[in-house]
């Protein structure tokens, strides 16, 4: 035994705090996967145009704008629908796009279908709903828009029906 002082062996304590934050990021990380998922919605599919949008023409395209009473612009589509199939259309929905100069969308509308009314002196834009169209029938249209995009070209904008209701 002599001058030397062995030092007796210490049993080291594992270092237990980097498997606990090691054990709480997992858990942190599979309780956000589960909400992710459970939170997750389904996409929308896009199923397209409704089958009688088909039967539905758009032609004679004429864009028009005026100032309203409190002097702000608004841009007008008018043109004629056709019913080229066997029902009566008693309500129509159209997306308009807007491209911008490099032929990318600008703006997107989803509008409703009016036919326009002569009653008075002067033309009155109504939902198809007042006055239905019938089979092989065509009626004056407009869509309205209160504003439109400052990146739009001023080309005509693309139209499509996307949502028809049948009587």
């Amino acid at each position: 035994m002599g001058g030397l002082i062995q030092p007796t062996p210490v049993a080291e304590e594992r270092d237990s705090s980097r498997r606990t934050i090691a054990i709480a990021v997992a858990v942190v990380i599979a309780i956000a996967l589960i909400v992710a998922l459970l939170l997750r919605s389904q996409p929308k599919g896009t199923s397209g145009p409704p089958a009688y949008a088909t039967n539905l023409k758009l032609s004679d395209f004429k864009m028009s704008a005026a100032e309203n009473f409190v002097g702000a612009t608004v841009s007008y589509i008018d043109g004629s629908v056709t019913n080229a199939g066997a029902r009566t259309v008693a309500h129509a929905m159209v997306e308009v796009q807007f491209k911008d100069d490099m032929g990318q969308l600008a703006q997107r509308e989803e509008v409703p279908l009016r036919v326009l009314k002569t009653s008075g002196p002067y033309p009155d834009a109504v939902d198809i709903s007042v006055s239905p169209l019938a089979p092989g029938q065509s009626l004056p249209f407009r869509l309205t828009f209160e504003s439109i995009s400052a990146q739009w070209n001023h080309q005509y904008p693309d139209i499509q029906i996307t949502e028809v209701a049948l009587k």
